[in-house]
């Protein structure tokens, strides 16, 4: 699981970048945040305005037509930096020169830099909750934290943002280190006490030799700062009489993180700098999204972003949007099938377009509802889910329609409908307008604008057609999510109509923002 920064990057024109030096490194930070600077528009713009601010005009009109005839499997390597050599010379330079300014990173075994480490394998009952991949964390990471623990003579582990309480177990039970399990949540403290317990029990009957196992201490608070941190440590740390202890014989400590989240990672990076009792570090972090920024935070405390004083010279701040880039993976678009990526293409689609209706009809909702985005996420993956059942059905039954036959648009026969065939309230193709021919006719709607949109061949129709109803239903259950109604004057129809000649670029222009995520590992 363990994998470190390698020191050395080759740059597009084959010079090895490194950062074995402050000198060399601080050249590493002042190139990625020029190019970052070159890209300011397409970073600090959002997928979902897609639409509401025309972003396919910050994508060089070039590339744009080259990539209209790009097959899916190559547009999808987009944001792991792979060219093609017909592309045109800027393209391919911006895609190398962004693979060039990544910092690498190296799979390696625990036992590669910790040589004396032993993993062991944790049982069911402690691994009780647990899916694989948080088994393999929690197996590797309390591993490395207790070779660490042991090198450095230090007699206490304090896991910071233990949630419940699986590293701090592991730690407490399989390795014997005395843990302070620090957390925002009581109500994680509350379920870390009650699973020690039951695994107590668990071992004390395994046991041959009466043997005292100690629990992981519990602390509840919410570590906004470094300086808090180090005092809840302080605090926390007991000896086995329960007396507090002074700053004068506090034990040696190691900080542990697994999946600290935003600053919570930052916070343990400053006290293990100032606090000299603090002897290791072992920190995965998490949600880069939530850290602070200097420049953009109002607050008292330390930001998370930037820490050091040569990242603050070389000028290198991102912002929001950036940051919820670096929670993002190229390797997810890389790893998708063509089927995926398209129905993918077409969510982010439903998503800016359904933008569109809230600007316009519900702008108090657009501005100043905090939880659109989260929502917004949500829909998604159900809209994925139902797409992804209809598409089954599809190839099953050759034609166009739901699984729930009031979402059909075609009839019986296959055939177009000639007029309103929904129940009234269901959610059609066109609901009161028509589908006529090989055109969309909406003379149907009152004080519509709009009298009728060519689609051309039947297939293209079909194709409009089953897509309109599904950014209906998109936007029927995303207005309800947000506490909204379709109310009679949203003419859905009127907004997909302005939009869905320019869907197909929305997804280049997500790829590109996703080229960005070469700066992930630079970021982290």
């Amino acid at each position: 699981m363990a994998a470190s920064p390698a020191k050395n990057a080759v740059r597009g024109n084959g010079v090895a970048r490194s950062c074995e030096t402050a000198a060399q490194t601080r050249e590493w930070m002042e190139a990625i945040a020029s190019f970052l600077g070159g890209h300011r528009p397409l970073l600090e713009a959002h997928v979902v305005n897609f639409f509401k601010d025309r972003l396919w005009e910050t994508v060089d009109a070039e590339w744009m037509e080259c990539l209209r005839g790009e097959p899916v499997e190559s547009l999808l390597m987009l944001p792991s930096g792979c060219v093609q050599d017909h592309w045109p010379s800027s393209l391919q330079e911006f895609l190398l020169t962004a693979r060039s300014l990544v910092l690498p990173r190296e799979q390696k075994s625990t036992q590669s830099f910790l040589p004396n480490s032993r993993v062991a394998s944790i049982g069911t009952v402690l691994a009780q909750g647990m899916n694989t991949k948080k088994k393999h964390e929690i197996e590797t990471l309390s591993a490395m934290v207790d070779a660490i623990a042991r090198s450095s003579g230090a007699k206490t582990v304090i896991d910071v943002g233990s949630g419940q309480g699986y590293l701090a177990q592991a730690l407490s039970f399989e390795y014997q280190l005395p843990v302070v399990a620090i957390d925002a949540s009581s109500h994680h403290a509350s379920v870390t006490n009650s699973r020690a317990e039951r695994i107590k029990k668990h071992y004390a009957a395994k046991c041959v030799e009466k043997q005292q196992f100690k629990v992981p201490r519990t602390v509840t608070c919410h570590v906004l700062s470094s300086d808090t941190l180090a005092a809840v440590t302080l605090d926390a740390c007991q000896d086995d009489h329960g007396q507090h202890v002074t700053k004068t014989n506090v034990p040696q400590l190691v900080l542990a993180g697994l999946h600290a989240c935003g600053d919570l990672s930052v916070n343990m990076l400053r006290v293990f700098v100032s606090c000299e009792k603090v002897q290791g570090l072992v920190s995965v972090g998490c949600c880069y999204n939530l850290l602070s920024e200097d420049c953009y935070e109002d607050t008292d405390t330390c930001p998370g972003f930037p820490i050091s004083k040569a990242a603050k010279s070389s000028k290198l701040f991102l912002g929001k949007s950036i940051r919820d880039l670096a929670c993002q993976s190229a390797e997810r678009w890389r790893n998708l099938t063509k089927e995926m990526a398209l129905q993918n293409f077409d969510i982010h689609a439903f998503r800016a377009a359904f933008q569109m209706v809230l600007e316009k009809y519900f702008p108090e909702v657009s501005k100043l509802s905090p939880s659109i985005g989260r929502q917004g996420k949500a829909l998604r993956r159900q809209r994925l889910r139902k797409v992804m059942e209809s598409c089954s059905s599809m190839r099953k039954a050759d034609d166009l329609s739901y699984s729930n036959p009031k979402e059909q648009n075609l009839n019986a026969d296959g055939s177009l409908p000639t007029g309103p065939t929904n129940p009234k309230g269901a959610v059609g193709c066109c609901s009161s307008e028509c589908c006529t021919g090989d055109t969309y006719s909406t003379s149907g709607v009152d004080d519509s604008s709009i009298s009728e949109v060519n689609v051309g061949s039947s297939d293209i129709h079909h194709d409009a057609c089953y897509k309109f109803t599904l950014f209906k239903d998109f936007t029927v259950s995303g207005l309800g999510r947000v506490g909204c109604d379709l109310v009679e004057d949203v003419h859905l129809f009127e907004i997909w109509k302005d939009v869905q000649h320019f869907t197909v670029c929305l997804s280049w222009n997500a790829l590109f923002y996703y080229v960005l995520l070469l700066y992930d590992d630079s970021k982290k």
